[in-house]
């Protein structure tokens, strides 16, 4: 079944294949398919480098509010705004 004498590649119509004769070209097949076969099942079950991204968590409860550096979420004015009534509608 095997043959060392074999080449690894065999070239057919100008493109080269996998020559299943010599025992590295055989492997390279097994190998080739078993690869092909775990990333399709990997991506079936959206895990190992195809799963999402993890889920955000929470910052730890201290009692303190989480805000961007130099945000102010709730800026304190000091004047009052009242609309003009002529021009309202």
């Amino acid at each position: 079944m095997f043959r060392d004498d074999e080449p690894v590649f065999k070239r057919r119509y100008g493109k080269y294949y996998y020559n299943p004769r010599n025992p590295v070209g055989f492997a390279l097949i097994i190998g080739s398919l078993l690869f092909a076969g775990v990333m399709l099942l990997l991506m079936k079950a959206h895990a190992g480098p195809f799963a999402g991204p993890d889920e955000p968590t929470a910052p730890p409860s201290t009692g303190t509010t989480w805000h961007a550096p130099g945000h102010d979420p709730e800026p304190e004015f000091t004047e009052s705004w009242t609309p003009d009534p002529t021009t309202a509608p």
